[in-house]
């Protein structure tokens, strides 16, 4: 049975049409440890990915991916010259983990933090209760509601 996920970003460092126009992307640079576990320990092939733009105006699910490759070492902290480089993470002792996604679909809506919030059901999801996460937890129940609210039109 798939499992369903919360991953943020921004659409002016990666957005949903870039994911579109490369199919598939590695989900790298994650440098918090509870989202790390996730990734390492959680995610499997197979399980759906909320795509989430959290740092913009509005804040907002705008489409769904799918996970192509369960956790693995995330090479990127081993490049001095990433933007995500950390000495303490080795290939010998990973520290960090990242997977491949995707995209599935493109929401014919964005469906807005502040429409969850006001959700009966989507109030309690993680992104609404304690938003800080890059990598979060969804409900079977959460993924549908907002599926459908997605494929609604505008």
């Amino acid at each position: 049975m798939a499992n369903y996920w919360l991953l943020k970003s921004e659409p002016n460092t990666y957005s949903f049409d870039d994911l579109v126009r490369d199919g598939r992307t590695e989900w790298d640079g994650v440098r918090n440890f509870q989202a790390r576990n996730y990734l390492r320990d959680q995610m499997q092939e197979g399980d759906g990915v909320l795509f989430y733009y959290s740092s913009t105006k509005p804040q907002a699910v705008v489409g769904t991916a799918t996970v192509v490759k369960a956790g693995y070492a995330d090479d990127t902290a081993w490049d001095p010259n990433s933007g995500h480089f950390d000495p303490k993470s080795t290939p010998e002792k990973p520290l960090w983990y990242m997977v491949d996604i995707a995209p599935d679909q493109k929401f014919k809506r964005p469906i807005t933090l502040e429409e969850a919030k006001a959700h009966p059901v989507l109030a309690n999801m993680t992104l609404v209760k304690s938003g800080r996460l890059s990598v979060q937890p969804v409900t079977a129940q959460e993924w549908d509601i907002i599926l459908q609210l997605g494929m609604e039109g505008a």
